[in-house]
């Protein structure tokens, strides 16, 4: 029997990276259904033709979680396709990298608008659901960066934002048996990381003393067990998964 068997969650940014490997620990654990929300459909749905027999349990959804127009109609979609939300994994981000001096506000507001708002928009519209049945898992995908990054003021500020958000929903949640987390990864092997350079990725590996970086399906775990009864009385954390990059 898999620890999430029975259970229908929501993940946004599900069709690359870390996400996908969400996707993929939750079909592992027995998950019933997961609404995959992602900007680009054609993410989603190539991610799903991946899957074989298991993408049958795979809800594609566009949506730019940044439009809560947006988001509010997936949320009902989901509902309408799976009768209920039990588990909402907000892991959709962007960077715009630069320093702050030279940083424009469409570059601010882009990063918070999905990082943060896009989180508030999934929360505002799920939480709802998981009061009326008393029950609920969230997890929110954070960073080492909200601990402070040059060249990522915005993203930092949205990561770190998310850290308190968690921290405030864990305490307003609990008494309707809602547990909320934060998993903050270190430095991990995705295609958003592999844009950096590489002199700079040597130098992450330098810093972390486990000596590499890390593999998505390890932050997928950590997702997992934060989504399952076997965290049941673990919330209001946030969990850094960095290798020892930060403590």
């Amino acid at each position: 029997m898999g620890k999430l068997e029975g259970k229908y969650a929501i993940i946004t940014g599900g069709g690359k990276g870390i996400g996908e490997s969400i996707v993929h620990r939750f079909l592992d654990d027995g998950i019933a259904g997961i609404a995959v929300l992602e900007y680009d459909q054609n993410l989603a749905e190539e991610m799903v033709s991946r899957l074989d027999d298991r993408g049958a349990k795979i809800l594609p959804i566009q949506c730019d979680v940044s439009n809560e127009k947006e988001v509010e109609k997936a949320v009902a979609q989901t509902v309408e396709h799976f009768g209920t939300v039990d588990i909402l994994v907000n892991n959709a981000g962007i960077t715009q990298d630069g320093m702050f001096h030279k940083m424009s506000d469409d570059a601010w507001d882009a990063v918070m608008n999905v990082n943060l708002k896009g989180a508030y928009h999934l929360c505002k519209h799920v939480v709802p659901i998981m009061r009326g049945n008393a029950f609920g898992k969230i997890v929110n995908i954070s960073s080492i960066s909200a601990f402070g990054n040059v060249g990522q003021a915005n993203y930092a500020a949205s990561k770190a934002g998310l850290i308190g958000f968690s921290k405030t929903l864990a305490k307003e949640g609990g008494p309707k048996n809602i547990n909320v987390n934060c998993v903050a990864p270190g430095y991990i092997e995705t295609d958003m990381y592999r844009t950096v350079p590489k002199e700079i990725i040597e130098e992450h590996i330098k810093n972390t003393p486990l000596r590499r970086l890390g593999k998505p399906h390890e932050i997928a775990s950590v997702v997992s067990f934060l989504s399952s009864d076997d965290a049941s009385f673990l919330s209001g954390q946030c969990i850094i998964v960095s290798g020892a990059a930060t403590t």
